[in-house]
């Protein structure tokens, strides 16, 4: 069954809350600056290695920069970026395109928000070993972003056809990744650590 939720304090595969916590801070280090409009940051780490784990690639919104709609959160920018790791004949991996492929079902997805359905039927079509979201679909459409309201819940759920089961574990951390999306359409919010107010808009930019 390709659904499989569990609370994001208990300990799965062996990884605590404390390095699930470590690897959200870092989707959101992910970002370009403390506080883009569109903060979504994502970061893709081997858990198998044992210990902490090691970081393969990280993603951040994109689109504007692009041109390219899918690049709207982090999650696709970061399986591109280690699609092209994987298969680059000069880089550490040097995979076939079958080998990166294959190279997913190791590997852990974090996401500083939780995914669009794109998004989250992505991170299934990979094949992930597990996906783990920050700040929900919910929170996000409260803060006033414009979502398809499916859930990666309801993704997963409806992607019980595909080859590889991948857990779901979220939402985790929302006391430091909420703030990321809460003040772009509420002037009255605080920005994120390391922004204050200011600029012709009013919206928080880099201390």
């Amino acid at each position: 069954m390709a659904l499989e939720t569990c609370p994001p304090l208990k300990i799965v595969n062996g990884i605590n809350f404390t390095t699930r916590a470590y690897w959200m801070r870092q989707a959101n280090l992910a970002l370009p600056s403390p506080c883009p409009f569109a903060a979504f940051g994502s970061v893709i780490v081997n858990h198998t290695t044992g210990g902490l784990g090691k970081l393969v690639c990280t993603g951040a919104n994109n689109n504007a920069g692009t041109g390219n709609p899918t690049l709207h959160a982090g999650e696709m920018a970061a399986i591109d970026n280690c699609s092209a790791i994987f298969v680059d004949p000069q880089g550490p991996y040097r995979m076939t395109p079958a080998q990166a492929l294959a190279a997913f079902a190791n590997l852990t997805i974090y996401t500083n928000a939780e995914s669009c359905p794109m998004c989250a039927s992505a991170v299934r079509w990979a094949g992930f070993r597990e996906y783990v979201f920050g700040t929900s679909i919910e929170t996000l459409t409260e803060e006033g972003w414009g979502q398809i309201q499916i859930t990666s819940r309801d993704v997963f759920r409806q992607s019980s056809g595909l080859p590889r089961r991948t857990r779901l574990l979220g939402p985790v951390l929302t006391n430091e990744t909420d703030p990321f999306f809460s003040w772009q359409f509420n002037a009255g919010a605080p920005c994120p650590q390391g922004c204050s107010r200011g600029g012709s808009a009013g919206g928080c930019v880099p201390a």
